[in-house]
């Protein structure tokens, strides 16, 4: 069936496997060193444990989540033994990554959620815009999703809105080639938001299914950017009213705590409504991808674990937390 609605291959469960063995390696070596001799885990090894989690990029604010769950079963059995602690991690974890769950129980708005979790081709085109810094593999990322999305079958424009450098511009047309899918791209300079009016444009009158906007990566100035950004949404919707349908931020998992600060600068300038995790591969501190999820409740969709066009994944929490913790002692 294809990229979008199957089940991953076992090369891509590899890959996956691969991408986030360092961020395992170096979360459950400092667990397993917090716990070492021990066969109760006591009030006294909860301190250890936090300090391994807050060191894995997890972050304060969800470590402390997960630790006073540790605490409430610590409190109630008065010790728990390491397997169980595993099995708490395991359930907390994939809890945190489970922001579908907002929407039943009242928080954050399921419409934002597609019916395949990806794209929702009732809407046509499709009109994601992508946010970022410079350097995290925005345009990469963009590139390989029109890749991807052209092996499925489907009609792709790229629109070259990050006019404020050259090499940018350049980089999606190389994309663009590669993938075999039409660009929309103006001198350098020119206003993003044109640029964007004339990819939606082009798009419509080509009957596209999708639309992938690459914007200024730029944390110049928060106002500025809010003010872009919005101006960009608001010219979009002369010609598609409720464009964008995303607003897909990618970030750099290898930046750990850095990762959080752009999540934080992005979501106030504009409404992100997913996440693109790119780097993750020969990085220690995956562990970001939880703390971001929990601290946002903004899904991640795609994670990127390689060079590789198949290293650009659809993320599935419960692959990623298997990915975790396959081979731990639970």
């Amino acid at each position: 069936m294809g990229w979008l609605f199957s089940k991953k291959s076992k090369e891509e469960k590899e890959s996956l496997n691969r991408g986030l063995s360092k961020t395992k390696t170096s979360l459950f070596d400092k667990i397993s060193r917090a716990v070492m001799g021990k066969s109760r885990i006591d009030s006294s090894s909860l301190d250890d444990i936090e300090e391994a989690l807050i060191s894995s990029d997890i972050g304060v604010d969800t470590t402390v989540k997960i630790i006073n769950r540790l605490e409430d079963r610590v409190e109630k059995d008065k010790y728990m033994n390491s397997s169980e602690l595993y099995s708490i991690l395991r359930d907390e974890i994939e809890d945190m990554l489970d922001v579908d769950s907002d929407s039943k129980d009242g928080g954050k708005d399921s419409s934002k959620s597609e019916a395949n979790g990806i794209f929702d081709f009732s809407k046509k085109p499709y009109v994601m815009m992508v946010v970022g810094v410079n350097g995290v593999g925005k345009t990469t990322t963009i590139g390989k999703l029109a890749l991807r999305l052209k092996q499925e079958g489907k009609k792709v424009v790229l629109g070259a809105a990050d006019t404020f450098r050259a090499a940018a511009v350049e980089q999606l047309e190389i994309w663009s080639e590669r993938a075999g899918v039409p660009i929309v791209k103006q001198q350098m300079g020119s206003d993003p938001a044109s640029v964007a009016y004339d990819t939606l444009k082009s798009a419509v009158a080509q009957d596209a299914d999708v639309v992938l906007i690459d914007t200024a990566g730029r944390l110049h100035n928060k106002v500025n950017l809010m003010n872009e950004l919005t101006k960009i949404r608001n010219v979009m919707r002369k010609v598609i009213p409720d464009a964008p349908h995303e607003v897909l931020l990618v970030l750099d998992g290898s930046t750990g705590q850095n990762a959080f600060l752009q999540a934080k600068e992005f979501t106030k300038a504009t409404d992100v409504t997913a996440l693109a995790v790119t780097k993750l591969d020969g990085t220690a501190k995956g562990g970001v991808v939880i703390g971001i999820v929990d601290q946002f409740r903004i899904p991640v969709k795609f994670i990127g674990v390689g060079e590789k066009i198949e290293d650009l994944q659809i993320f599935d929490k419960k692959e990623f937390v298997e990915s975790l913790f396959e081979g731990d002692k639970s």
